[in-house]
C-alpha cells in the first residue's frame, strides 16, 4: 500500500482542502504522506510553488485562496513527491482563460516520465494536453486516439457528429 500511496496523485473535481491549514502545511502534509524524506520536503514544497506561481501565497491559509488558487493547489497536491500516475477530474474547472492556459503549460512541464488520467470537457484542453484522447458519451466509450487521428477521422469539430447526444466528456 506505501507503494501506491508514495506513486499515485489524485486531484479530485471539487477541491478538498484542510480549510485553516496554510498551503505549505498542505504540501508538507502531502510529502509526509507520499514518503518524500524529510530533508527533501521543503525544497519539493518550494519547486512546486515556484512552478504554479503561488510561492508568494505558503503562508495563506486555504479558504482565503481564490477559485484558481485552491485548484493549482489541489493539481499540486497530485503531482507533488513524483507521483507516477496522476488522475486529475477537471483540473481547470473553475479557472479564468489565464490561469487555464498558465496550467496547461505546467502540466506540459510534469508530464514527463509519469502517467497522467485527465478528464476534461474542454476539446481545446484535451488536444493540447493529450497524447492520446478518448471521447464519451453517456459512459460509452466512441472513439480513442491521438488529436491528429480524431480530427483526420472527424474534422476539426468532433462534436459536430455526437449531436444525438448530450455534450460529451473527453478524457486523456
Amino acid at each position: 500500500m506505501n507503494h501506491v500511496r508514495n506513486n499515485l496523485g489524485f486531484c479530485p473535481q471539487d477541491d478538498i482542502l484542510f480549510a485553516e491549514l496554510t498551503v505549505s502545511e498542505h504540501l508538507y502534509f502531502y510529502c509526509v504522506i507520499k514518503g518524500v524524506p524529510p530533508e527533501i520536503r521543503p525544497t519539493e514544497v518550494n519547486k512546486m510553488l515556484t512552478s504554479f506561481g503561488l510561492l508568494e501565497k505558503h503562508d495563506a491559509i486555504a479558504k482565503s485562496l481564490s477559485g484558481g488558487m485552491k485548484r493549482k493547489l489541489s493539481i499540486i497536491i497530485a503531482l507533488i513527491g513524483g507521483s507516477k500516475v496522476v488522475i486529475l477530474d477537471e483540473p481547470t474547472s473553475g479557472m479564468d482563460p489565464v490561469s487555464r492556459r498558465f496550467t496547461w503549460n505546467v502540466l506540459q512541464q510534469y508530464k514527463h516520465d509519469r502517467t497522467i488520467l485527465l478528464t476534461t470537457h474542454h476539446m481545446d484542453e484535451a488536444d493540447v494536453l493529450g497524447d492520446r484522447i478518448a471521447i464519451m458519451v453517456k459512459g460509452s466509450l466512441c472513439c480513442c486516439g491521438s488529436s491528429i487521428f480524431l480530427k483526420r477521422i472527424y474534422g476539426l469539430s468532433p462534436f459536430d457528429h455526437f449531436l444525438d447526444y448530450q455534450t460529451p466528456s473527453i478524457m486523456s
